[in-house]
């Protein structure tokens, strides 16, 4: 017998891990069509309740964001002991599989979902919404569309954090320091994602945690060898001060000069 939750959503099948729970494929069975339900578990103690707020925080923030670049948030409902995040299901590959089953892609191709992914991002910022945790996996490719997906870790820009969050190999340097949840680190974890769809690697000789870690605070990022006109972009993202490091505006600036040098 299928499990349905809330009286409505018919769950179907388990398709992926999300930074903070399972990812269900399910069937709205009161308005028939698709969805995708992120499955919490919320286990009795003493960190219930912390656990509970961080999850509705999440999907409140990803629901206020109205952007065909963001996964679209449909509903919050609470059952036998689990939260579930109610999304728009998408027919996708992620960033992160698409190179690991095509290889490094065309430079030219990076730039315009660069674009692509960065309109969502920028208008995550303006609302005062930072991600904290982007990367390949964390970017769905399906038609036409480049969709920014899992805000498990994200938080307002207000928000101050001491704590690390986010993935090592995608990690801004002063996050390491506990000076993270600014735009100022969501654009060099841009800047890692774009590195590793042109490169087929990422930007450290490692992605061993210590490692990478270590690596992202006292190394240069290795010199692109596929990125050509995108190079300068890659750079300018992966600074490690915050403060030289390219922002939003002058990143989409530089991509969009790009196609039109490359439609020339």
């Amino acid at each position: 017998m299928s499990t349905i939750v809330a009286g409505r959503y018919q769950l179907v099948a388990p398709v992926g891990q999300g930074a903070t729970g399972v990812v269900w494929r399910a069937y709205d069975l009161l308005l028939e069509r698709d969805v995708a339900l992120k499955e919490i578990a919320l286990p009795p103690g003493p960190g219930a309740a912390e656990r509970r707020r961080r999850v509705v925080k999440e999907a409140r923030m990803a629901a206020r964001l109205s952007h065909r670049g963001i996964v679209t948030v449909h509903n919050l409902a609470e059952e036998a002991e689990r939260l579930w995040i109610v999304m728009e299901f998408l027919e996708a590959l992620t960033l992160h599989d698409t190179v690991v089953q095509a290889g490094p892609l065309p430079a030219e191709l990076v730039a315009k979902m660069g674009r692509r992914l960065l309109e969502a991002l920028r208008h995550a910022h303006d609302g005062g919404v930072v991600h904290r945790d982007i990367k390949p996996a964390n970017i769905m490719l399906t038609g036409d569309r480049v969709v920014l997906a899992d805000f498990g870790f994200a938080g307002f820009e207000s928000t101050a954090t001491t704590s690390m969050r986010g993935t090592p190999a995608f990690i801004a340097p002063e996050t390491l320091q506990g000076r993270g949840g600014t735009r100022e680190a969501d654009m060099w974890s841009f800047g890692a994602t774009l590195y590793m769809a042109v490169e087929g690697r990422t930007p450290f000789r490692t992605v061993d945690s210590m490692a990478a870690l270590m690596a992202a605070l006292q190394e240069p990022p290795r010199a692109p060898k596929r990125a050509g006109a995108l190079e300068p972009v890659l750079r300018g993202l992966l600074r490690k001060d915050p403060a030289a490091r390219l922002t939003s505006e002058q990143t989409y600036a530089m991509l969009v000069n790009l196609r039109r040098h490359s439609a020339a």
